[in-house]
């Protein structure tokens, strides 16, 4: 099947869905659509097809692009229109997560499944409200319950809408707890390079004005030596 053929149907599908759509999404949507019988798409070929529709939106003067996200591809604005976007939404797409809904998602992230209570064992307090909130946004799911545990608690893990949420497909996305913990070793030892050198400049700064005001008082007192029945 020639890819200029299907290429125009992979944007059509890609522009209306309102979820971000997999491969093997796109083969059958294209298939059932076409009412392909012998010469069906393949995924190969609608990989490449997606391949040539990326390449072809990352040009600098579209405002979008093709990007894979929350397990699919999707079109979205590229990052250096989204303050002009913002605009259009008013506050809806600068709201944040609160720090403590953040803790907990952030948990939830890297112990999934995990329940309620070795979510609140972790952070130390009741988590109630922030899952809550959680669940509201769709960023974490029920996904069951942990049989072996006294009561078999709620289990909680991320969603598709989380993945798409922070731009990323898989949790093996997510950035290595070593890697952010290397990374803020590194950030503080700026700081404290940053800080030696401005110790020491204030150090130099205080060495080229010591002799200087000697220089003065020793002028001063010269000169009340030669002149001693002079006022002060």
């Amino acid at each position: 099947m020639e890819l200029s053929s299907i290429i125009p149907h992979i944007e059509a599908l890609v522009f209306a869905s309102d979820k971000p759509l997999p491969v093997a999404d796109l083969v059958e949507l294209l298939n059932n659509a076409m009412a392909f019988i012998d010469d069906r798409a393949t995924e190969d070929q609608v990989e490449a097809a997606v391949n040539a529709i990326k390449e072809k939106y990352d040009a600098e003067f579209y405002a979008f692009g093709l990007m894979e996200s929350g397990g699919g591809w999707q079109f979205l604005t590229k990052p250096e229109y989204h303050k002009t976007i913002a605009q259009l939404n008013g506050d809806k797409y600068l709201k944040k997560l609160s720090v403590a809904s953040i803790e907990t998602l952030s948990i939830i992230a890297y112990k999934q499944p995990v329940t309620k209570s070795e979510i609140e064992l972790i952070r130390g307090v009741n988590c109630d409200y922030a899952v809550q909130k959680l669940l509201e946004k769709e960023l974490v799911i029920i996904s069951g319950r942990k049989e072996d545990a006294v009561g078999k608690p709620l289990l909680y893990s991320t969603s598709k809408n989380f993945m798409d949420y922070f731009g990323i497909n898989s949790a093996d996305d997510l950035p290595k707890i070593k890697e952010i913990l290397n990374q803020e070793i590194v950030e503080a030892t700026k700081i404290e390079r940053e800080e030696d050198k401005d110790e020491s400049k204030k150090a130099e700064e205080s060495e080229e004005t010591e002799p200087a005001e000697k220089v003065i008082k020793n002028e001063s007192d010269e000169d009340e030596k030669q002149n001693p029945d002079e006022a002060p």
